[in-house]
């Protein structure tokens, strides 16, 4: 499963990118707004961090609009991927833009039927928002075993991105579910190495290696 960052931080990107397991970046309007930057100089410089998949969602609203915006954000670095909502233009936009070759991730997914119709107009991802899901107590997490059920019965290449990834139980269900890609806050990130046993393993090791090694007394 890859690992993707949603964030727009460049000090949490350059964190992630020195561990070198980050695949990628999801991003948001209100993600970019946050750095205050310029939203093509930010996704440049997002570009020169991390060597992956760098989705950039469309403001606009309607289809015509998200089309060239979404021509426009393709230029900015080849690693671009197009950010439409799961809107009936969104879908117009994603159909229009897949063909022409550009790369569409199809973002606000809440049901199988809005992904069966985002891999029908060929989106090259689709994001399910799990927590937000089990925040009005459905479980997010069957929706990424029906969607990969779907997709394997009809052979769709569109991957599947669990988004809203609250914590680390969220990550090994998307990954035991089938999800090609988990992206998740750094905070959320960071939290997957943690476990007290390696704590404590560890300080154990250490402990007896300064025991068994240390230098002997001088003098006496």
């Amino acid at each position: 499963m890859k690992f993707f960052l949603d964030t727009a931080n460049l000090d949490e990107l350059r964190k992630g990118a020195a561990w070198g397991i980050v695949d990628g970046v999801t991003t948001n309007p209100s993600l970019i707004a946050k750095e205050g930057k310029p939203l093509e100089e930010h996704i440049r410089e997002i570009c020169g961090i991390i060597d992956g998949d760098i989705s950039a969602e469309v403001v606009a609203t309607t289809s015509p609009e998200m089309i060239q915006e979404g021509r426009k954000l393709v230029k900015i670095h080849r690693n671009v991927v197009v950010k439409c909502p799961l809107t009936r233009d969104g879908i117009m936009a994603t159909k229009a833009l897949s063909s022409e070759g550009i790369r569409v991730n199809v973002t606000l997914c809440f049901s199988a039927n809005q992904a069966l119709i985002a891999a029908k107009a060929g989106a090259y991802i689709i994001s399910p928002f799990v927590g937000r899901i089990d925040d009005i107590s459905w479980t997010g997490m069957d929706l990424i075993r029906d969607i990969v059920q779907i997709y394997r019965n009809y052979g769709y290449k569109t991957q599947i991105l669990a988004a809203s990834l609250r914590g680390p139980t969220h990550v090994s269900q998307a990954a035991l579910a089938g999800s090609h890609i988990a992206t998740m806050p750094f905070k959320v990130l960071d939290m997957l190495f943690n476990h007290p046993l390696t704590d404590k393993g560890l300080e154990q090791f250490l402990k007896d290696w300064n025991k068994a090694f240390q230098p002997a007394p001088v003098g006496g």
